[in-house]
């Protein structure tokens, strides 16, 4: 599995799994490659956003982390990061979200954050295992969603 910085070009993928996240019942957002695009790729609040290929180029899932500003959409702290994890329901139970967690971590940590969010929907149980497995833990509950915080200096 290689991990690396999310293009242009990855968006057809990104948006193909995302609908299949979508006709699972797994992801209400829209899935759209323009949406991928200006919210995962080219978002001017993009820290990073990583996919996980395989061997013969297959989208695994992908990550992505951005700064909170005022006024954004999950009403996380400013200065924060906020972390949205996406995997292929082909690809779960291979270790696709701790890989890319470890390249964001470390994204995190360059960036000089010192908490990441999670918005969870509160019927994503799957999610919130993976946060929690990851070392993030509730610390809000937002209507519809678990919000999961990962303080990084619990890490070093």
């Amino acid at each position: 599995m290689e991990i690396r910085t999310a293009v242009p070009t990855d968006a057809p993928q990104m948006s193909f799994m995302l609908k299949q996240l979508v006709a699972s019942g797994k992801r209400t957002s829209p899935a759209d490659e323009a949406f991928i695009m200006r919210n995962y790729i080219e978002d001017p609040d993009r820290i990073l956003c990583s996919v996980a290929i395989d061997d013969d180029g297959t989208l695994l899932g992908f990550q992505s982390l951005m700064w909170a500003l005022d006024g954004n959409r999950f009403e996380t702290p400013v200065g924060w990061g906020i972390i949205g994890t996406h995997v292929s329901p082909l690809a779960g139970r291979r270790g696709v979200g701790s890989s890319l967690f470890d390249v964001t971590k470390k994204a995190a940590y360059d960036a000089g954050l010192e908490n990441i969010e999670a918005f969870i929907g509160s019927t994503n149980v799957e999610g919130q295992a993976y946060y929690e497995k990851m070392g993030f833990r509730t610390y809000r509950i937002a209507e519809g969603a678990i919000c999961k915080c990962c303080r990084l200096q619990e890490f070093k």
